[in-house]
């Protein structure tokens, strides 16, 4: 990477993430639709490989819990993407060591299990398949609970999910805040997730009231969709709000103009995936629950400025989002 890309990114990080807790869950606040304010400059964020994270201690009681193959191994392998996605989960200065807040989390929950960790980035689609067939033991790359998912793996909540829509500043849209907002717009979406879904859901609906229909269309790189809301070939894009604001944050060509949960109409939740009945979700629940409680949980959370996500316990397989429609 170049110089001036390594400045740019470490400028994005120090813009971004005072707006992050402001921003992250809210609900759509039509006195505020059209971007969040400008955030205080000069917040110290470390980038570096030596991250220096915030650590747990071992609890024996739980260790004892995790599956003895893994026990075996010494180690937590870690399922994320790593693709470029601050605060969640990107690379450091070196292009190679994966920070953010899920591999901060990550680390927590391995060392109460008395485990190192062993983070492996990978892409999304890869993510579900290694998790299912064992490769890795766990993902956490904000991964959303939903009854579809539940039928091969099992979920230990840890944030709350909340949702953005992004604009060009230029642009045509001024708010969305309910499904008629989204007739007739042309919206980017990653395929696969359940703000895909949600869309889906959004424009059934107004199809059916007579409204006009949405171009939803497919991205599954930062760099592509950006480059479609910047030339005007999107009027939107539907993402993760940490994501969105951060970059809202670092590119004043863009705003954000409505939040919603990541189930849409109902609660969605954020949780760490392993392989269903596997027998390491307890282990894993209860490792968040310890965290949570001693504080370790908060203080990683206040480190990428995610406060707002938290979640006041772990739960195991919760009420997921609802299955697709059958075709």
């Amino acid at each position: 990477m170049s110089r001036s890309l390594k400045c740019l990114r470490l400028a994005a990080v120090l813009l971004a993430l005072p707006v992050l807790a402001a921003a992250a869950c809210a609900g759509p606040d039509p006195d505020q639709a059209g971007g969040s304010a400008a955030p205080p400059a000069g917040v110290a964020v470390n980038t570096s490989p030596e991250q220096n994270r915030v650590r747990a201690e071992k609890v024996d009681d739980i260790a004892a819990k995790v599956p003895q193959a893994i026990r075996d191994r010494g180690s937590l392998v870690v399922g994320t993407t790593g693709q470029g996605s601050p605060p969640l989960s990107f690379r450091a200065d070196d292009d190679t060591t994966v920070i953010g807040v899920e591999p901060d989390i990550a680390q927590l929950v391995a060392d109460v299990l008395g485990l190192k960790v062993d983070l492996q980035p990978t892409s999304w689609e890869n993510l579900f398949l290694a998790v299912e067939s064992g490769q890795y033991d766990v993902g956490f790359s904000n991964i959303t609970v939903t009854e579809e998912r539940k039928d091969k793996y099992d979920f230990a909540t840890y944030r709350v999910d909340t949702l953005a829509f992004e604009v060009p500043v230029t642009g045509k849209v001024q708010k969305i805040a309910q499904p008629a907002d989204i007739a007739g717009l042309n919206i980017g979406v990653s395929s696969g997730t359940n703000q895909e879904q949600i869309l889906v859901r959004w424009d059934e609906q107004n199809k059916a009231a007579g409204l006009a229909p949405a171009n939803i269309q497919f991205y599954q790189s930062q760099g592509d969709y950006y480059l479609a809301l910047d030339s005007g070939r999107l009027d939107a894009y539907f993402g993760p709000n940490p994501t969105a604001a951060y970059h809202v944050a670092v590119n004043a060509k863009t705003k954000i103009v409505g939040t919603v949960s990541g189930g849409g109409e109902i609660k969605a939740d954020i949780a760490a995936m392993t392989k269903k009945d596997n027998g390491l979700v307890t282990a894993v629940n209860e490792a968040l629950n310890t965290v949570i409680e001693d504080g370790k949980y908060k203080e990683v959370l206040g480190r990428w400025n995610l406060d707002s996500e938290s979640v006041p316990a772990s739960e195991i397989n919760p009420q997921g989002l609802p299955r697709k429609p059958a075709s």
